[in-house]
């Protein structure tokens, strides 16, 4: 009896562990002006009930193994992801001069980059007809580049519940562009951060308060740059992994889209 219990035991609990660990990335893509974008619907599917939406957008290294691995951590069992290439073309960085061109035109030209990514939160919405996405809860999140990005798509009117950079770069081309918000926004950066230094936080927050917005800002202490990216293992530098701050990051992430929902 007590090894057919222990059988048992191990059957269900096994069971149980498989169903844990039903993550899944599904290659989503899209054509717009004859450029092919190929993301990531990235969620647990062993969960049932309808759930949150949000639009990663990953740092300029865009999508790979690693952004991957993060949108399935931060999706869990509690969002549907939607990890977006904002290059489109086949173009996946493997350094960081090809990352830096890549990213180039796009802050060079702001416009495009808010087509870009609003054209995925398009894909996001239309997402649901066949993911368990709730489209009644939409948000935003980014990271570095990816921040950057987010804030851009908030800029453009999009209707988009919140909005979280991450160690984002916070300028803006136009910064009447704020009165377009609607979304919920929270920048979350690192205080010693050479990227984002204070006089662009200082305007980010102009900005912010002449639009009118919902917003809020936190500098985490002693964190740089890429305190999310457990890749950027460097010991010193301005791109560096903070276990702490980004726990911490997190939990704000959480709190500002349950809020927001």
């Amino acid at each position: 009896m007590r090894r057919s219990l222990l059988a048992l035991s191990l059957l269900v609990f096994g069971h149980v562990g498989a169903a844990s660990a039903a993550m899944v990335a599904k290659p989503v893509q899209w054509t717009d002006q004859g450029v092919t974008y190929k993301s990531f619907l990235v969620y647990d599917d062993a969960v049932t009930a309808k759930r949150p939406g949000l639009l990663m957008v990953p740092n300029w290294f865009g999508v790979n193994d690693m952004a991957v691995a993060k949108a399935k951590e931060i999706a869990g069992k509690d969002y549907v992801i939607l990890l977006t290439d904002m290059y489109g073309g086949g173009i996946r960085p493997t350094s960081e001069a090809e990352a830096g061109a890549a990213v180039k035109p796009l802050y060079a030209d702001r416009k495009v980059m808010r087509e870009r990514v609003s054209r995925a939160f398009e894909e996001l919405k239309s997402q649901a007809r066949q993911a368990p996405i709730d489209p009644a809860r939409l948000a935003a999140i980014g990271f570095c580049f990816g921040g950057s990005a987010v804030l851009d798509l908030a800029r453009s009117g999009a209707n988009v519940a919140a909005v979280v950079s991450f160690h984002g770069i916070l300028s803006t081309d136009d910064p009447k562009l704020a009165s377009n918000i609607h979304a919920k926004v929270l920048a979350l950066n690192g205080a010693d951060d050479a990227s984002v230094p204070a006089e662009q936080r200082a305007a980010f927050e102009a900005e912010m308060r002449g639009g009118k917005v919902d917003w809020a800002s936190e500098d985490f202490g002693g964190a740089v740059h890429c305190f999310t990216e457990k890749e950027a293992t460097a010991a010193t530098g301005n791109c560096r992994y903070d276990a702490k701050v980004a726990h911490r990051a997190y939990a704000a992430m959480r709190s500002w889209l349950g809020e927001a929902f």
